[in-house]
């Protein structure tokens, strides 16, 4: 193929898509470009078919630090493991492109988009969907494209939507929704919000939907000037005698279906499943079809619970579409950690722990992101026994780095300033046992956990699965989906928010024609459920504790001169390490003179903090301090006032009357009263009077007090008008004074 070049402008923003040029040897390339910011998207599409009953797509994004023109962290300098960042995005794509795949694809399809420039002010995510949709498109793939993503934010000051905002634009917005589909329906969104009403996020929703629908006639212009060659791919249909013997049990699949416990209702669907197999198809058979089989028994599920719910709006454990299950909440449910909250709803467990620590205990990140680091980090653990199953415990895969970051999204716009609160913050939600919703859960144990630590959030946040079921023009909505519900309804709609509005939302949509009213419906029955649930929880906690458990840190902030930063830390940082030993206090300094101290017990942290201000005191005339000798001269001693700070108490302040030397009344080492009474403004010296002055010392029986010989002072010589040298006066003449009167 020649090189194909589509430039175009769309709100504001250049953008431009490229094939034949690079990476030929793939099913399809492009790349595609945002101001500066260039991303290579690759799809291969295998050769053979697989068996398996699942389609084998995968998707990975390549973050190249040299895109950002650093060197990789690390002993190794190289790209390793994706950062969570990266795995998000790698997310981010597969969730709209992997719906647009005709049923019954088998071959692997592996999309990699990787990231050549990145020029710090456009994000590469976005354009990479537009890339794998182009990418697809240009190798045939049986994918209904094209499709594209964008973001959405809003000016703060004009209120109008921004499409693909620059981070400096992102920072100053309200909202950010990231939405992606074709321009017919929407399959994927993704939102963070500082509390915007639903009334607002259907509105940049479908604002969202229609620069969607632009941005795809763009890439098919682009696609027409490509000469695509068609290809016809096989397309797995099941044997049609594996359905017919299958479908009699649809009311046998209702009835196992109708049980609360997920545990029984898997037992008796499982069950189900083997009686068909062993009665309908013979040992030869279910090795020949056995994918099918599994397959169309899925399907058969899928069929009887869909069917119970729109024709009779009941669910498989008896609900009614709006209800929400059983909820048993318990804060503060561990003792010693410095928070934690425990939620459960229905079959589904959170027990959410919160950590409180110094800021210097920030997480680092060594990504393509502009962002250095983050203060508040939340994390999620689904471990095997959550769904009663084995398996290998380890990393984190990429659902679980998904959930926790939509936790972590929906809680960061309650969360205190630093300035606020001091505190770098980790909740861990540990996914005790989970029948759906598990995310949602960990959002609502998460906001126990840190009300409970005493983090003096803004409000409290909520969160409910929403789900669908759609038939033609019938439509069920349904309020806190069960894992059933979630794998085989059409959509899994999380909403979290406060009582005042949405802080995080995330959609995933398997029901083409998705349309506003729709979710208008389901972000209204989604809010009534926010706000059942809020209502629960705060019957048990009604606001954050008023005190940080005995086990967490004290954190108090000092701020001291620039200038004194060095004095603080001392030579290789001698004198706050011995700060630290001798009260056993935490500190944490910053280039602008902002001081942390941490301290689980207070008096380590107040005497930590007296230390501090003794080093950066500038002593002040009035003011009296008890210090050390540290020097002696002829003309006095050296006291020490602060660790920064000497003053010099003059011989004549040293003791009540007249003394020949320092060392007959002072030594090195001693401690005295002492008091300021003079601060040069010029030199900062700094002249001192002594206030416990004990007596001169007489001197020893028949020896007169030392003076100081007349000749020290050299020939004194008084030429002042009226004066006469005494030299050559005639003995016993009193000379006459200037001024005495006449007789």
């Amino acid at each position: 193929m020649e090189k194909i070049v589509e430039s175009f402008e769309l709100f504001g923003k250049h953008y431009t898509m490229t094939t034949g040029e690079l990476a030929k040897q793939a099913s399809g390339s492009v790349v595609v470009t945002c101001g500066d910011t260039t991303v290579l998207v690759t799809a291969v599409i295998s050769k053979e078919e697989r068996d398996y009953d699942f389609f084998p797509l995968t998707v990975d994004f390549m973050e190249k630090m040299y895109a950002v023109g650093r060197i990789p962290g690390g002993y190794l300098k190289r790209e390793a493991k994706p950062s969570d960042k990266g795995t998000l995005i790698a997310r981010m794509i597969d969730r709209p492109i992997r719906p647009g795949f005709v049923d019954g694809f088998k071959r692997e399809v592996h999309i990699v988009a990787t990231t050549l420039v990145v020029d710090g002010e456009n994000p590469p995510d976005t354009i990479c969907v537009g890339g794998a949709s182009a990418a697809l498109m240009i190798g045939a793939a049986p994918f209904d494209g094209p499709a594209a993503c964008v973001r959405i934010a809003r000016n703060p000051e004009t209120g109008e939507f921004i499409v693909n905002p620059t981070y400096a634009e992102m920072e100053a917005s309200d909202l950010e929704l990231t939405i992606a589909g074709t321009a017919d329906y929407i399959s994927m969104v993704e939102a963070g919000a500082k509390g915007v009403s639903e009334e607002d996020m259907l509105a940049a929703m479908t604002f969202g939907q229609e620069a969607i629908a632009e941005f795809c006639a763009v890439q098919q212009r682009f696609l027409d000037r490509c000469n695509i060659e068609p290809k016809e791919w096989p397309i797995h249909v099941p044997d049609p005698a594996i359905e017919e013997r299958v479908s009699p049990y649809l009311e046998q699949m209702s009835a196992a279906l109708h049980d609360a416990d997920k545990a029984t209702r898997m037992a008796k669907v499982e069950a189900l499943k083997d009686e068909i197999k062993a009665s309908q198809f013979t040992e030869e058979e279910q090795a020949a079809w056995k994918s099918d089989i599994a397959a169309v028994t899925k399907a058969l599920e899928k069929k009887a619970m869909r069917a119970m719910v729109l024709a009779t709006g009941e669910r498989a454990d008896g609900r009614a579409p709006d209800e929400i299950r059983p909820l048993y909440i318990v804060p503060g449910f561990l003792p010693r950690v410095h928070g934690s909250g425990l939620f459960q709803r229905g079959q589904t467990q959170a027990l959410s722990v919160c950590t409180l620590g110094m800021l210097n205990e920030w997480q680092r990140l060594d990504t393509i992101d502009p962002a250095e680091g983050k203060r508040y980090m939340h994390q999620y653990n689904f471990p095997p026994y959550s769904t009663g199953e084995t398996g290998r415990m380890g990393a984190p895969k990429r659902r679980e780095i998904g959930h926790g970051a939509l936790a972590e999204r929906a809680l960061l716009p309650v969360l205190p300033t630093e300035d606020e609160f001091p505190y770098a913050i980790r909740v861990v939600s540990e996914i005790l046992e989970s029948n759906g919703s598990s995310s949602m859960a960990s959002t609502c144990g998460s906001t126990l956990a840190l009300m409970d630590a005493g983090v003096p959030i803004k409000a409290p946040v909520s969160g409910i699965a929403m789900g669908l079921i759609k038939e033609g023009d019938d439509v069920v909505i349904l309020s806190d989906i069960q894992g059933i519900e979630d794998f085989l309804g059409d959509m899994d709609f999380k909403v979290c928010g406060t009582a005042e509005g949405i802080t995080a939302l995330q959609m995933d949509n398997k029901a083409k024609g998705l349309s506003v009213d729709i979710l208008a419906r389901a972000l209204k029955q989604a809010k009534e459920g926010r706000a059942f649930i809020l209502d629960a929880m705060l019957q048990t906690i009604d606001a954050p504790r008023p005190e940080l458990s005995a086990y967490a840190p004290r954190i108090e902030t000092i701020h001291i001169p620039v200038d004194k930063i060095r004095e603080v830390i001392g030579t290789g940082g001698k004198v706050v390490r011995g700060i630290q030993d001798e009260t056993g206090a935490s500190i944490d300094i910053h280039e602008d003179g902002t001081i942390h101290i941490a301290a689980i017990d207070g008096e380590a942290g107040e005497a930590a903090k007296a230390m501090i201000l003794g080093i950066v005191k500038e002593p002040e005339v009035g003011e009296e301090y008890e210090g050390e000798v540290v020097g002696i001269k002829d003309f006095g001693a050296f006291v020490k006032l602060t660790p920064s700070k000497d003053g010099l108490l003059h011989i004549s302040r040293v003791a009540n009357g007249r003394i020949g030397k320092v060392e007959d009344v002072l030594s090195i080492g001693d401690v005295v009263k002492v008091k300021v009474i003079e601060v040069d403004p010029n030199t900062g010296k700094i002249s001192l009077d002594r206030l416990d002055k004990p007596e001169a010392p007489a001197a020893p029986a028949g020896e007169a007090r030392p003076r100081r010989e007349r000749s020290d002072r050299g020939e004194h010589k008084d030429n002042r008008p009226g004066r006469s040298s005494r030299e050559g006066r005639p003995a016993g003449r009193t000379p006459r004074r200037r001024h005495e009167p006449k007789e």
